[in-house]
């Protein structure tokens, strides 16, 4: 068996079963796809023979899944984070994208997946990242969080230096919260990004010292941690506890009280 099989892997032995009873299902090799995918990341280092291995089997049965369901955006959008692994030259990857495209023109999910390939500590540059996001902002339909995009360029290429008040205060960071408070405010409400979108408008809103803001989202998302940029500390809780007491601190300390803010 090559390393990283789902059949040697714990808690894999249900996904084995339900591919070899039902080898037709699209749903079963896409989340074969994910699964293997998922595995790469986590047990293996990118550019080892098995990282390689455990990535082209998840292309394979990405490929049967799409083969399975030619409609279905999933299995491409799985293939956007082989295609990172797996260094994808630019035209190669693209042409992947259209395909996105042409099924999901607005799949937020997608778009993230494809901006970590287009970053600078991937296969781009910031302004490609930027570039990216940007195109993907104006073309984003009503109530569609694509307009968050650009302010998820700027977070993936922020310095490692904790940075003053005045860049989070500039005109790119600027602009870019100003598009992603307009998504929140006219997304759907039960949109699963939603959160994850106010959670990094949190970050920014407390950096930028934009109190009032920052409370704002705070209370609309308070209690859930499970999202960029809490997710990248050791300890998320304490991340975001930390940044909701700024939050409330900053406002406080400006004339403001939590007691009259309504969700």
């Amino acid at each position: 068996r090559r390393p990283g099989g789902v059949s040697e892997t714990p808690g894999g032995q249900w996904l084995r079963v339900w591919r070899a009873e039902q080898p037709k299902d699209a749903g079963g090799a896409a989340v074969h796809a994910e699964f293997l995918v998922q595995q790469a990341w986590r047990t293996s280092t990118p550019g080892t023979d098995d990282f390689r291995i455990i990535m082209e089997e998840a292309r394979d049965a990405g490929g049967q899944a799409a083969l399975l369901s030619p409609g279905d955006p999933v299995p491409y959008v799985i293939e956007l984070s082989v295609a990172r692994g797996l260094n994808y030259a630019q035209p190669e990857f693209e042409q992947l994208w259209l395909k996105i495209l042409d099924r999901a023109p607005a799949h937020m999910g997608a778009h993230l997946a494809a901006l970590h390939y287009w970053c600078e500590k991937w296969h781009g540059s910031r302004e490609l990242a930027y570039s990216f996001a940007e195109a993907a902002a104006a073309r984003a339909p009503q109530g569609s969080l694509l307009a968050a995009m650009p302010l998820f360029a700027v977070f993936e290429h922020l310095p490692e230096v904790n940075l003053v008040a005045s860049f989070y205060q500039s005109e790119v960071v600027t602009k870019a919260v100003h598009g992603a408070l307009h998504a929140v405010h006219s997304a759907r409400q039960d949109d699963p990004m939603l959160a994850h979108v106010r959670h990094l408008l949190v970050f920014f809103l407390v950096r930028s010292e934009r109190w009032a803001e920052a409370m704002g989202e705070l209370i609309r998302v308070d209690g859930h941690v499970g999202a960029l940029p809490w997710t990248l500390s050791a300890d998320p809780a304490a991340e975001f506890a930390l940044y909701r007491a700024l939050a409330v601190a900053g406002y406080e300390a400006n004339g403001g009280s939590p007691a009259t803010l309504h969700s």
